[in-house]
């Protein structure tokens, strides 16, 4: 019996050990770690902002009428080349013409008006004059002097009444006139039609607002494209600065324009602030029509044969797996993993995280131009060639630590 129970206990301290063994082994080995890299390459580093827009004729000018009526002829239409003063549209002139006869009529009356108060003033100064003298041959008495004297008062304000009557009968007439001539409605400018509101026997109301008859743009071969810029890039622009864009109508076509003007108005849609940068564009050819939509992209920087490293590399922490407590075949020592993010502490510098050696090693660099996929290497313990970690796998699975996004196609590649 004590030796099955020696026995026993031998077998026990074997398996406990065999266990202990065990467990030392695969703490002690290292985690299969893949790193995804991308190299540290030489190329040209263009920095770019990127816009939206909308295509315009420099100068447009909406054609209305300043009178109520009936359209009654129309003599242009969409695409209509048009001079300046030419007449465009005609609106129905009957009812003006009416007024104007009739503000004649009330002007020949006042007129007529203005004789008759002039004849009776006349009239009441000589009567003063035969009164006056009169009256100093004891003829005529006092009082009939002073009624002499009073009718030249009063046709002298008849006579100023009546030319203030004619005044106004002739600004009335004037006025009539006026609203006839606008009946006729000329091209303000030399351009061409890009659109036309109405048609003939159409009523037009200008009571309060001018209703738009035409839209006309001054010269289609010089256009503009009115670009919302973000206001984290707006500081970038300068006029001057050249750019390129695409219209949906020509797909693989660029065409160039140069930034005009950067307006200070904000526009906010939705807690967004963008400004408005005007590019100038030449249209010769007449390809390009208003309304267009524009992708715009203007070049703000440039640095040719630049050490450039992808964007996902200045990114990347690598995760604790790949720094393990005790290296399997190792003389004991210990390294443990680096704590805190992949960027530091920008007056040191960005960390990069190297393979070298088949191990991860950070160096810190000092960065300059970025355009968005990748950032020029000003200085750091970098050469051409070195591989940048962008990327991790541990056991087949995404590390949990490191930073999704990876480098552009022409980068990456596992190690």
């Amino acid at each position: 019996m004590k030796k099955w129970i020696y026995w026993l206990l031998a077998l026990l301290v074997l398996a406990g050990g065999g266990v202990g063994v065990w467990r030392w082994q695969r703490t002690g080995t290292t985690p299969d770690v893949q790193y995804k890299t991308a190299p540290i390459e030489r190329r040209n580093i263009v920095a770019r902002i990127s816009a939206s827009g909308t295509l315009q004729a420099t100068v447009t000018v909406q054609v209305g009428a300043q009178v109520s009526g009936r359209i009654a002829k129309l003599f242009a239409d969409y695409n209509s080349r048009v001079k300046k003063g030419q007449l465009i549209a005609k609106i129905d002139a009957l009812l003006f013409q009416a007024a104007v006869e009739q503000a004649d009529a009330n002007y020949a009356s006042a007129k007529a008006s203005l004789v008759r108060a002039k004849a009776q003033q006349r009239d009441a100064e000589l009567v003063f004059a035969r009164t006056k003298a009169l009256a100093e041959q004891s003829i005529a008495s006092t009082a009939e002097l002073q009624t002499a004297e009073t009718n030249i008062a009063v046709t002298a304000a008849a006579t100023g009444v009546a030319r203030a009557v004619l005044q106004q009968a002739a600004a009335t007439l004037n006025q009539a006139r006026v609203n006839l001539s606008f009946c006729d409605i000329p091209s303000p400018i030399d351009g061409v039609v890009i659109s036309r509101s109405v048609d003939v026997g159409q009523t037009v109301a200008s009571s309060f607002q001018a209703p738009v008859l035409y839209t006309i743009a001054e010269d289609l071969s010089k256009m503009q494209v009115h670009t919302n810029v973000a206001e984290g890039d707006v500081g970038r622009l300068e006029p001057g600065m050249e750019a390129t864009f695409t219209v949906d109508a020509f797909p693989g076509q660029r065409f160039k324009g140069k930034v005009a003007q950067i307006r200070n108005a904000p526009q906010t849609v939705q807690n967004v602030v963008t400004y408005d940068a005007v590019l100038d564009v030449d249209n010769s050819d007449l390809r390009l029509r208003p309304g267009m939509t524009a992708t715009v992209t203007i070049v703000w920087a440039e640095k040719p044969n630049a050490s450039a490293v992808a964007n996902a590399a200045l990114r990347f922490r690598p995760p604790p797996e790949a720094f393990p407590a005790r290296s399997a075949g190792s003389s004991g020592r210990t390294r443990s993993a680096p704590s805190g993010s992949a960027r530091s502490d920008p007056n040191e510098g960005r960390a990069l995280w190297l393979l070298r050696g088949g191990r991860p090693e950070r160096v810190l660099v000092r960065t300059g131009l970025s355009d968005g996929t990748v950032t020029e290497v000003v200085s750091g313990d970098v050469n051409e060639g070195d591989l940048t970690i962008v990327d991790a796998t541990v056991a087949g699975r995404p590390a949990t630590t490191a930073t999704t996004g990876g480098a552009s196609p022409r980068f990456g590649r596992m190690f």
